[in-house]
């Protein structure tokens, strides 16, 4: 059974200690390819240096709506520049969240919204983060052009947002939160959305799975995300799981990139 990890963060502290061990665990449970996701210019650096180390892990570029207060939108030039590395596959993480720091929507929209630019400009993937500000984030995607390939990571289950991401042909990719008891929402989005456009992730090091509540999250874990969607899709694991893997192998371009970018590998899916 081969799994895709699309969304973690292998170079945050919580895997400085045992980071080559958690990979391999990783590796050993069946999790072929793994993307680091870069949430400023620093761990986006970080993201890069781990994927080149490691030939099955990628990364991406971008600066978290979080962390818009710590730069200036001239530093989105140094995101494209770190785009065109060979390892990134994606822009992001970037997008609106109003949970914590509303008071920075605007500049919040404007890092965006370049990052939307950037990502279609290098012709990469966007991965986009989007919490409690649902209404912004459809107005911009009704007004902005956005690349071919998009992603809502971390998908909240939104019916709105669902709809919208139908239309367009965005992906909506699942977290461990699909096995949460509470997450109704997030598992009728999962029956209702078409399965091509379905990926998973664990966004390591945080929401772990049921059973593994509480305890640091890691790519191996994304076994239990699919396993979800699997019965939530009324499939069986095998044929759910490479399924998930092909839609995440096409959204990030990987046979074109192995080919084609200096690892004399040809992946046959």
């Amino acid at each position: 059974m081969r799994l895709f990890d699309t969304h973690c963060h292998l170079d945050f502290p919580q895997f400085d200690k045992d980071r080559d061990k958690v990979i391999k665990r990783a590796i050993d449970s069946g999790v072929v390819f793994m993307v680091n996701v870069g949430i400023d210019i620093e761990t986006s650096k970080k993201s890069i240096e781990i994927a080149r180390k490691y030939p099955f892990i990628f990364a991406s570029a971008g600066i978290h709506p979080n962390e818009v207060k710590n730069f200036e939108i001239s530093d989105l030039k140094k995101i494209e520049e770190l785009g065109k590395d060979k390892k990134i596959v994606g822009i992001g993480e970037t997008g609106l969240d109003y949970h914590y720091g509303k008071e920075l929507s605007d500049r919040q929209k404007e890092f965006f919204i370049g990052q939307i630019e950037i990502a279609g400009k290098l012709g990469l993937p966007l991965i986009i983060h989007q919490r409690q500000a649902v209404e912004d984030m459809i107005e911009i995607i009704e007004k902005k052009k956005f690349p071919e390939r998009v992603v809502f990571h971390c998908f909240d289950g939104d019916e709105n947002l669902l709809k919208i991401c139908e239309e367009k042909g965005f992906f909506i990719s699942i977290t461990g939160i699909v096995t949460f008891p509470n997450a109704h929402r997030i598992r009728e989005a999962v029956k209702k959305f078409p399965f091509s456009r379905i990926l998973a992730e664990t966004d390591s090091p945080f929401l772990s799975p049921v059973p593994l509540r509480g305890k640091r999250n890691e790519p191996c874990n994304v076994r239990y995300i699919v396993e979800k969607i699997s019965e939530l899709k009324g499939r069986k694991l095998e044929e759910s799981a490479e399924e998930i893997f092909i839609n995440s192998v096409k959204f990030f371009n990987l046979p074109d990139y192995l080919q084609n970018k200096g690892f004399g590998v040809k992946f046959n899916i």
